[in-house]
């Protein structure tokens, strides 16, 4: 038998012996996809999405991650706007680590600017804020959560438990005085709401986040599944609507997401919240609490990366930025907590 040691060839050889699918081969890494490795593989049956943990950090975790995402939106495909689903393999023999195959979405992902193809107006930003709410909106609506995505009486403690697992982080591998880390966190907690309604949700969703359609806002498929759980929607929600259309006067932690939002006129993040409870029949009630949940969580997870960055483990653009990002999303975080009552 004759031994490949080329990845590309292996998976070609692979693919077409596993899945009939012939003439693989790895054309280019695609921009973004988070911590893994995303590539486009052209093939006979049409061009495909790799995604695989980077060869530098492959554990047990990357991995999980990587089945985790393919999980979900195998749930999700027809029912919401996801990728198609190709096939998923564990056999770290192919590529050194577990992988998935979806279908190749061409579309747009928005940070500050609008695809050439829409009119640069206001009113094209508010269907693009639309679109994107309605597109979590049909995540959502997914009742009954299909079978073997997690425990769901686990899931209405979610937040308790991520707030009580990254006060407890931050403050084992703290190199910077964030006392907003402990003191929201503790108004967090001790304000946590029972979830009205237990779903599947992406915990990282905003316009980065998806590929919008060249010619107009429609969301074509929503992206990076690896975070996925079940938990109270509003988590969503809660991160969508907190980092749109935001005040550039402020200080804003990760200024480039959703910048296109910013912008007067453009519909608000309330509004869009009210559009996703019509869309769902589930209530906003809460909304204030779940958006400075969101910032403060997404602080606390960032902030490792610049733990790193001090510790001198990392140096890059990203992790430098976290030394304004992370104190400015935890101000925000305070300023909307105290709307819902917080000292």
């Amino acid at each position: 038998m004759q031994i490949v040691s080329d990845p590309a060839e292996r998976l070609s050889r692979w693919l077409e012996a596993e899945a009939g699918i012939a003439d693989a081969r790895i054309v280019r890494r695609l921009t973004g996809g988070n911590a893994n490795v995303t590539s486009l593989v052209e093939s006979a049956s049409g061009p495909m999405v790799l995604r695989h943990p980077p060869a530098d950090t492959v554990s047990d975790l990357a991995g999980a991650g990587i089945a985790r995402e393919f999980r979900f939106i195998s749930a999700i495909a027809g029912k919401a706007p996801v990728a198609e689903p190709i096939l998923f393999c564990d056999d770290s023999e192919v590529l050194g680590a577990p992988f998935s195959l979806t279908r190749f979405v061409r579309g747009a992902a928005i940070t500050d600017t609008l695809p050439a193809g829409y009119a640069d107006d206001v009113a094209t930003r508010d269907a693009v804020g639309h679109a994107l709410i309605d597109a979590i909106a049909s995540v959502h609506a997914i009742k009954p959560v299909p079978e073997g995505l997690g425990d769901a009486d686990k899931a209405r403690n979610f937040v308790s438990r991520q707030i009580e697992r990254w006060r407890g982080v931050r403050a084992a591998h703290a190199v910077r005085d964030l006392p907003l880390i402990e003191t929201l966190g503790a108004w967090l907690a001790d304000n946590a709401p029972a979830p009205e309604a237990v779903r599947i949700v992406h915990c990282d969703y905003h316009l980065d986040n998806v590929l919008m359609d060249l010619a107009e806002p429609k969301v074509l498929a929503i992206l990076d599944w690896e975070m996925a759980t079940l938990a109270d929607p509003l988590v969503d929600v809660g991160l969508v609507t907190a980092m749109w259309n935001r005040d550039e006067n402020l200080p804003l932690g990760f200024a480039f997401v959703q910048r296109v939002s910013n912008v007067a006129g453009v519909v608000g993040g309330a509004d869009l919240a009210r559009r996703w409870a019509n869309a769902t029949g589930l209530s906003i009630d809460r909304l204030g609490y779940f958006q400075a949940f969101a910032l403060w969580r997404l602080a606390a997870i960032v902030e490792g990366a610049y733990v790193l960055f001090r510790e001198g483990q990392v140096d890059g653009p990203y992790e430098r930025g976290l030394e304004h990002d992370v104190p400015a999303l935890l101000d925000a975080a305070r300023r909307i907590a105290r709307g819902e009552g917080m000292a």
